[in-house]
């Protein structure tokens, strides 16, 4: 299992990022491989991914989330992975983007880009890209604005 943190920092207030980060069919758009999400309801969605010439397919299950905040998730299916997206206000218009996330790779090419530190550079990459996605846009694509304890809680 391989943990990843990386982080950006975004010209825009706290709400818009984490509006935007909550429209996960808009993924594919900033998303290195990932090539369709569909929000099946309120905490599940079903992700269709491409990564050196394999496609799969999986679903996964928002197991916590709170409004400017964070949004937690884990893999039900497919390449066993969970992590955390976490935002922070920075002032009015500026916002700290955090992703953590532990990644089980599955398959030789998986394998590979995870000891070559790719996975690491994709996800820095990805954020990059939504940095310039949501800056470029000024304003989300929608929101979901509920919640969603943590298990147990």
């Amino acid at each position: 299992m391989s943990t990843i943190t990386e982080m950006v920092d975004v010209e825009v207030p706290v709400k818009t990022a984490y509006n935007q980060w909550t429209q996960f069919e808009s993924f594919p758009k900033f998303m290195e491989g990932v090539e369709e999400i569909r929000q099946i309801d309120a905490t599940h969605t079903h992700w269709v991914t491409k990564f050196g010439g394999v496609s799969r397919e999986f679903d996964a299950t928002i197991t916590e989330q709170h409004p400017d905040e964070r949004v937690a998730w884990t893999s039900d299916s497919g390449p066993d992975h969970a992590g955390v997206i976490t935002f922070h206000r920075l002032d009015d218009n500026k916002t700290r983007v955090t992703a953590q996330m532990e990644i089980d790779p599955e398959g030789f090419a998986e394998n590979v880009a995870d000891k070559l530190g790719v996975l690491d550079r994709r996800v820095k990459g990805d954020l990059k890209r939504f940095k310039e996605f949501i800056e470029s846009r000024g304003h989300e694509s929608g929101a979901w604005r509920g919640d969603v304890d943590r298990p147990g809680s």
